[in-house]
Parts: C-alpha cells; sequence; structure tokens
C-alpha cells in the first residue's frame, strides 16, 4: 500500500507548505508528493488543512488516494469558477451532451429522410448544413421525440453556465 512506503527525508508538499518538520507517519505524505506542491496549495486554499486532515482520518485507507484526487479536482474547478465549482463544470458537460444528443437526433432524422426514395433527389442536391432541422448549436432545450431512431428523450435547460 502506498501510505506504507518508505520515504526518503525531505519532506511532503503539504509539510514544506506549512513549513513544518515532515514526521515518518505524516497523514499527508503518502497524497502531497514533494514534487507537486501545487496539488496540496490548491487543497489547502479551498479547504484549508485542518478539515483536509479531519476528511482524511475519517476516510479509511485504502479509499484516501481517491479522497485526495477528489478534493485536487473539487479545489481546481472551485478556483477556477468560485461560484458555481465543480457543479459547474458537471453541468458544462451535461449541456454540451444535450447539445450533441439533440445534433445527432436532427442528423439522423435527416438521414432518414434522405434515404427514402422519394426525397433523394433533393437531398443530394443541398448541402448536408443547410438541410438541417435546426441549428448545430441549440440555444434552448425543447423536448424532442424521433419514433424510428428508438431515441426518446426530454431536454431540459440547466440552470448552471
Amino acid at each position: 500500500m502506498r501510505g506504507q512506503e518508505p520515504r526518503s527525508t525531505s519532506s511532503c508538499a503539504a509539510c514544506k507548505f506549512m513549513k513544518r518538520r515532515c514526521t515518518p507517519h505524516c497523514l499527508f505524505a503518502p497524497y502531497f508528493r514533494a514534487d507537486e506542491p501545487n496539488k496540496f496549495a490548491k487543497v489547502h486554499k479551498v479547504f484549508g488543512a485542518s478539515n483536509v486532515t479531519k476528511i482524511l482520518n475519517e476516510v479509511p485507507e485504502p479509499q484516501r488516494h481517491d479522497a485526495v484526487n477528489s478534493l485536487v479536482f473539487e479545489a481546481e474547478e472551485r478556483l477556477k469558477d468560485p461560484v458555481y465549482g465543480c457543479i459547474g463544470a458537471i453541468a458544462s458537460l451535461q449541456d454540451k451532451m444535450f447539445q450533441l444528443q439533440h445534433d445527432l437526433a436532427v442528423a439522423k432524422a435527416r438521414l432518414a429522410r434522405c434515404s427514402s426514395k422519394t426525397s433523394y433527389a433533393s437531398c443530394s442536391t443541398t448541402s448536408p448544413f443547410l438541410m438541417l432541422d435546426g441549428d448545430f448549436g441549440m440555444s434552448s432545450f425543447g423536448d424532442f421525440t424521433m419514433d424510428q431512431g428508438g431515441l426518446t428523450s426530454d431536454f431540459h435547460q440547466h440552470p448552471f453556465p
């Protein structure tokens, strides 16, 4: 296990940041290596060393590495976006996913119309981007249902940016 590995005499990034002596049983040492000083600095700025200590003491040792990775991600996102933090990043990714799902559904519907024999001539002479029913980039999400493709989804705009 990483927490039980012997360490060199150098201090971990947390102890260096807090300007204290790093003990052999330092709680931070396995997770904040000396060569990653910014990792602890970000976590410290958002959560504080005392809170990180409390969190790490409450988490079982096999799960601490994941907990530290989560704290680092949340701290980085909170520093990028102080209002929404990681929730803003998740909402942004969800919005992109909904937009891509909509674009895919529109493209599938257009392809289905173009593959029918009656509309083949009109489909082959027009630019594919002009034939789409909607915009590629959506400004709002409405309800969208596609019968033949098996895709039935309700899209709702997220309140986050």
